[in-house]
């Protein structure tokens, strides 16, 4: 249970913080008719025939749609405090599955040992799960009372 103040502010502003991230990254794919997962989605490294199915042209779309969709929307739902546990758990699927096409065990990506920022966002939506962070300044809290 959060007790004090300043944890209530903390957990607010990475709440708020992680939201903003999440929607830029999504509204920015929605509003570029050229985007698309494929070439993140060719590259992998780890289950590559995995990736490489979801790039099929039948299901592609449908994977930009969410991926587009699902940033966007868990960083509205962040930024408002609204469906906050499950909002935080789209994202944390969402970084478990942007995690597995960078690693090459033991490097995920080019600069990190195992823990690369995919890993660090998960463990911030746990936080944000845990902690019941809608509560506080959130759509959840208002319709807790």
């Amino acid at each position: 249970m959060v007790g004090n103040k300043l944890q209530k502010v903390s957990l607010i502003l990475l709440r708020v913080a992680v939201g903003c991230l999440f929607f830029y990254a999504g509204i920015t794919k929605i509003l570029n008719p050229q985007w698309s997962a494929a070439g993140y989605l060719n590259n992998a490294q780890t289950f590559p025939e995995l990736f490489k199915w979801f790039t099929n042209p039948d299901i592609l779309p449908f994977i930009n749609i969410l991926n587009e969709w699902g940033l966007t929307l868990i960083g509205v739902a962040l930024i408002l405090g609204a469906f906050t546990k499950w909002a935080s758990w789209g994202g944390l699927m969402l970084m478990i599955l942007y995690y597995f096409p960078v690693l090459t065990f033991p490097y995920a990506g080019d600069h990190s040992y195992i823990v690369d920022e995919h890993i660090i966002y998960a463990l911030v939506f746990l936080v944000l799960i845990a902690f019941r962070a809608g509560r506080y300044w959130g759509v959840d809290g208002m319709l807790n009372r």
